[in-house]
């Protein structure tokens, strides 16, 4: 098991000073004192604004046009297609010994992630994936870039103003 989860300290304007005596024994137990570390600014994500990104997701793929609908089966299929589609995404290229085996590849990474984007050029084939959004993934500063992105792309294939959008998800009865 890893041992770099993050640990809440609050900064009282001479040190950095772990939040709980909990937490204080778990810093004891980690950190040596003397020692120097580095320190990365961890903003935590608002709940509010991860709980309004999913009902506007959601309110978007239940407004998709009828021609467009069939292609996101779900909500979720349509935000990883966005994430994807607005560069959050991991890409892998695999090399196949010819364009008929790049087919069958294809095919077999489609069928074990429904979720991903198999683009077949000859013998090769891209896979991008959806970065995750979880918590420990992404943290508050890209989430909200990317839900600035992904919201955006959804409403499009709506045909409604991101703004537009985003202020009614949830709104309706």
């Amino acid at each position: 098991m890893s041992d770099t989860y993050p640990f809440p300290f609050r900064w009282t304007g001479e040190a950095m000073e772990p939040v709980t005596a909990y937490w204080k024994r778990k810093a004891d137990e980690r950190f040596v004192i003397g020692e120097k570390y580095l320190m990365v600014e961890q903003l935590e994500r608002s709940l509010r604004s991860h709980n309004h990104y999913f009902a506007s997701v959601h309110e978007a793929w239940q407004n998709l046009p009828e021609q467009i609908a069939p292609h996101y089966p779900t909500a979720e299929h349509l935000r990883k297609r966005a994430l994807i589609m607005t560069g959050y995404r991991n890409e892998t290229v695999i090399v196949c010994a010819s364009p008929d085996d790049a087919m069958r590849t294809s095919g077999l990474v489609s069928a074990l992630d429904e979720f991903a984007v198999c683009v077949q050029h000859n013998n090769l084939i891209t896979v991008w994936r959806a970065k995750s959004q979880k918590m420990k993934a992404m943290g508050a500063k890209d989430f909200a870039k990317s839900k600035t992105d992904v919201l955006a792309w959804c409403w499009n294939l709506v045909g409604v103003d991101p703004e537009t959008g985003a202020a009614n998800a949830g709104k309706a009865a």
